[in-house]
């Protein structure tokens, strides 16, 4: 008997919550595909406590950091692991903090473990924060974009622990959108903290990958090497779909956004509304002089979330692309470019359609000069080819899983 399988066929996830016969069983995998259930790295606990071992632990984390139901946090300490403090990310530990808020080192109330904030005054362990550990345990769900400000502090707590001789270890995760790479490669004068590596938008990586990479390819800073390891996931690769069990930040509710995230965070670096203060961030765009298209929203203050968002309180004209089905997304992957030429050109007479923040975003100033050109999507996705294919040759070294 069984009670529950996740299939997936035709690119869809299927629940098939029954008592199903084994003739059932039968006719379901003639017509689809059946796999497993995915498997996290955090969930493989008997793979990784051995060599949590004697050691002092730390571990960066937020509230993505599940076992099922429970945080990471708590099935260490249930399993006497000694933790000895945790690092929060963007957003904070418990993922309750608004994008691009200030977050202050503070003791955690349920487990009384301090917490080192890595999106306050400093984005990089200390010595003094990295004297008492032997091991890094990083565990964040991330969703595969240069822009997502997590691997940028990963880069930064495998460099401390490279300088300060401690052991990282990276519980992985499946990546999303790691069904595709796009995306314009950073140009290495516009490296930030949205941008460290010289990478396309969308990486197709996987945490663990990722980070095999910035370590074996010589990029951490002054070229150190940190003692990695990593835990990988099972029953999942890069063709398959994966459903996020919980919003990996406050902006990103649903797949939806995930998907929509790599085509509409390049509005952020412009005169723009992609939805934040409102029930849709990242599924909708707008601006007060869009053209009236049957839709409209008011960005409004959302605690945890927007709380001063871009345009608040002014009425955007613009599109809704919340209904797009998963499918869309699987049919055309690939970073869509033209809601945002068509947003240009309805606006390019506004003063300042760009902003600096969008050169940050895109990694290069060529974007933004090719659609004031008037230069086609195809042709500016085209641009990219000779740089993506050079990346997928390093990509390849490093990927743990089968490639789309």
């Amino acid at each position: 008997m069984i009670s529950k399988i996740r299939f997936i066929g035709f690119n869809k996830a299927l629940e098939v919550s029954s008592k199903l016969t084994l003739f059932t069983l039968i006719v379901i995998v003639s017509c689809g595909t059946l796999f497993a259930q995915v498997k996290t790295g955090a969930e493989r606990t008997d793979d990784y406590l051995p060599l949590l071992e004697g050691k002092r632990v730390g571990l960066v984390a937020n509230h993505t950091s599940l076992i099922g139901n429970t945080h990471l946090v708590d099935s260490l300490l249930a399993l006497k692991v000694n933790l000895i403090k945790i690092f929060g990310p963007e957003h904070g530990f418990r993922g309750n903090m608004a994008d691009g808020a200030v977050i202050e080192n503070g003791i955690d109330q349920r487990t009384g473990l301090p917490v080192i904030s890595l999106y306050g005054s400093t984005k990089k362990p200390s010595p003094e924060d990295m004297k008492d550990l032997d091991l890094v345990i990083f565990d964040i769900q991330d969703v595969g974009l240069r822009f997502y400000t997590f691997i940028s502090t990963m880069q930064y707590v495998m460099e401390a622990c490279a300088e300060n001789n401690v052991d990282f270890l990276v519980l992985d995760r499946p990546n999303p959108n790691g069904f595709y790479i796009d995306g314009p490669v950073l140009e290495s004068k516009f490296k930030s903290f949205v941008g460290m590596q010289s990478i396309p938008v969308v990486h197709g990586m996987t945490i663990a990958e990722y980070a095999r990479m910035i370590n074996d390819e010589g990029w951490l800073e002054n070229g150190v090497k940190c003692n990695l390891d990593y835990i990988t996931c099972l029953n999942w690769d890069h063709r398959k779909y994966y459903e996020l069990p919980v919003k990996p930040s406050p902006n990103l509710p649903n797949m939806t956004s995930v998907y929509l995230y790599p085509s509409l965070c390049f509005f952020e670096g412009t005169i723009m509304s992609i939805g934040r203060g409102t029930d849709k961030p990242f599924q909708v765009y707008g601006h007060p002089g869009y053209k009236e298209s049957g839709f409209s929203f008011t960005p409004r203050s959302i605690a945890g979330a927007s709380v001063n968002p871009p345009l608040k309180g002014e009425k955007c004209f613009g599109v809704d692309l919340s209904s797009l089905p998963y499918s869309f997304f699987r049919d055309n992957s690939g970073i869509i470019l033209h809601w945002l030429i068509d947003a240009y050109d309805q606006l390019k007479e506004e003063d300042d359609f760009f902003n600096a923040y969008f050169v940050k975003l895109a990694g290069t100033e060529k974007l933004q000069e090719q659609i004031e050109k008037g230069i086609s999507a195809n042709a500016i996705r085209a641009s990219w080819k000779n740089d993506l294919q050079n990346f997928q040759e390093i990509r390849k070294k490093y990927l743990l899983y089968k490639d789309f």
